[in-house]
């Protein structure tokens, strides 16, 4: 009974820190830990045009690509304005912002863009990190300054017309309903054509072959390019307000290698099922606020990108001064994501008051030998997490592509075991100085899991004032400086908290049930000074393989 209150009054005390209220442009630098100038929003010209003023017809079925071009060429030639989209159903081709323009929905309007392939020739780009070729973006800006996309309504990118469909992700009703409709199978997977089966079956880790650079290269495979829907590359002043973003073809919001990105009030939505569907994926930015924003997604939701290998390394850009605050995920790979492409770095990032339900993981960290680059200084505070499928709180240098319910249905896993040591060079990824705390996780399959190089540790992690109701405990493997303050983790198997091949492991106050018979264990032969505080954790339930006892105070 003791416990049990225990552990209702700590997560009392910390669902009242949580913030529910709707956070501003400017209350969000309050208390932030690092310093950050105020972000730049677009400055738009004082004044307006319809699309519907140059012959776009809001009916759905009237191809309006041409008006959307003209009437941003029309005040891209007066200095800039907004292009307002009345009510109504606006099909259209690619759409181009320019400099100083603002594209503006009421709130009954949808941008339906068309499924016809032949509108989006084959573009140079950067995609999951690497200098690239794709399909041109439904919607698309590079190199401008103070664009914005803002109001109400939809934009919707037909990505079902776009897709591959796995059949495990989808009712029996609905593979019937697809397979019926055309396109290809190939054993448990639907393709809509050759060409995209061609590029998927020649693909590494969904992304093309390396050795592809020419156009000619990506032809043939053209299919298989599908677009992201919103694709702001090397751009100013960038705003996407209010706005409702779904069915994309591909990633949903990609900006990269911006200055200014304000992103506050938008919806995301695409399909559980959706390939590669992620939510919104920022890459090499700097200076940058989500806020107030929903997302649903087939893949990781909220990432952070900095580049791939040595694409990434040779260009640079760390992604810095991030603001993400007041967000929810409904599923997902992941509720907030770092990588796997960092090779550039990420450094200055808060993430707050934020629910992720239903994802895969919550918190995902994320990279693999050959990336490099470095992950620091990274603040999470008031997050709440329920009925996720794997890990509330993971951080994984052995990424193998795969989303973690995938690796973990396919026995990826693997057992904590004294593995070998690489050299540490360029290629060497590393995630260091990373504080979180005021966390409540209901239902996961694992408390966390911190998988580190054995060259180079997860280092520097403070955990605090945490709880997570799971079906198994925390796995700290290759882990060095890591300090859980105030952690409750309640598991229906195993032990509260596994150690493997860890330094400075310290817990103060570590709440477990007081009825288990193995509440730690240590295993592995380079443990150093790791410190048990816990009521509930005696010398009679842990059990140290001979190797790393010694290493073992419990207090």
């Amino acid at each position: 009974m003791k416990l049990k209150q225990t552990l209702l009054l700590l997560a009392a005390a910390a669902m009242s820190a949580c913030c529910c209220s709707e956070t501003s442009t400017t209350s969000v630098y309050d208390n932030l830990p690092f310093e950050m100038p105020e972000v730049v929003r677009p400055a738009i010209p004082d004044r307006a045009v319809s699309v519907a003023d140059f012959g776009a017809v809001g009916d759905g079925m009237t191809l309006c690509t041409e008006a959307f071009a003209q009437a941003i060429d029309q005040l891209s030639a007066q200095g800039g304005g907004t292009v307002n989209v009345p009510d109504g159903i606006w099909l259209t081709g690619p759409i181009v912002l320019k400099d100083n323009i603002e594209l503006h929905l009421s709130n009954h309007a949808m941008i339906l863009f068309s499924s016809d392939r032949s509108l989006y020739p084959l573009t140079e780009i950067i995609f999951e990190g690497l200098n690239t070729w794709r399909m041109q973006s439904p919607i698309s800006a590079r190199g401008v300054k103070n664009v914005a996309i803002t109001g109400g309504g939809v934009i919707d990118g037909g990505g079902d017309a776009w897709r591959m469909v796995k059949q495990s992700k989808v009712t029996d009703s609905a593979w019937k309903k697809l397979v019926a409709s055309g396109g290809i199978v190939d054993g448990t997977n639907w393709f809509p054509t050759e060409s995209y089966l061609r590029g998927q079956k020649g693909a590494t880790d969904q992304n093309v072959n390396e050795n592809m650079r020419t156009k000619e290269d990506f032809e043939p495979i053209r299919d298989f390019l599908r677009p992201v829907l919103v694709a702001i590359h090397n751009c100013d002043n960038v705003l996407l307000e209010g706005v409702t973003f779904q069915n994309s073809p591909c990633w949903t919001i990609h900006p990269a290698i911006c200055t200014n990105l304000t992103i506050d009030g938008i919806t995301v939505r695409c399909p559980a099922y959706a390939q590669n569907g992620d939510g919104v994926d920022i890459e090499s930015c700097k200076n940058v606020l989500m806020i107030n924003s929903s997302i649903d997604a087939g893949d990781d939701a909220i990432c952070i990108k900095s580049g791939k290998n040595e694409d990434g390394r040779k260009r640079g850009i760390p992604c810095e001064n991030v603001v993400v605050d007041n967000c929810i995920v409904f599923h997902g790979h992941g509720g907030f994501v770092v990588g796997s492409e960092m090779s550039g770095g990420v450094k200055n990032v808060s993430v707050r008051n934020c629910t992720f339900s239903g994802t895969d993981v919550g918190l995902r960290f994320k990279s693999t030998r050959g990336r490099g680059g470095v992950v620091e200084n990274i603040f999470i505070e008031n997050i709440t997490m329920n009925n996720l499928l794997t890990d509330g709180l993971l951080f994984d240098l052995f990424y193998g592509g795969k989303s973690a319910s995938e690796a973990l249905a396919d026995g990826d896993e693997g057992e904590a075991t004294d593995m070998p040591f690489k050299p540490v060079d360029e290629t060497t990824p590393a995630f260091r100085n990373i504080d979180i705390k005021n966390v409540r996780c209901n239902g996961a399959r694992r408390a966390m899991l911190f998988n580190g190089l054995p060259e180079m540790n997860v280092e520097n992690v403070r955990v605090e004032n945490a709880q997570f109701y799971t079906t198994t405990g925390a796995q700290i493997n290759e882990s060095t400086n890591v300090l859980l303050k105030d952690v409750t983790i309640v598991p229906k198997q195993g032990a509260a908290l596994a150690i493997n091949n860890a330094k400075q492991v310290k817990t103060e106050n570590f709440i477990c049930p007081a009825d288990m018979e193995v509440a730690l264990t240590v295993t592995g032969s380079r443990n150093e000074q790791i410190e048990i505080g816990s009521a509930q954790i005696t010398a009679e339930k842990a059990q140290c393989s001979a190797k790393a006892a010694p290493a073992v105070k419990i207090n």
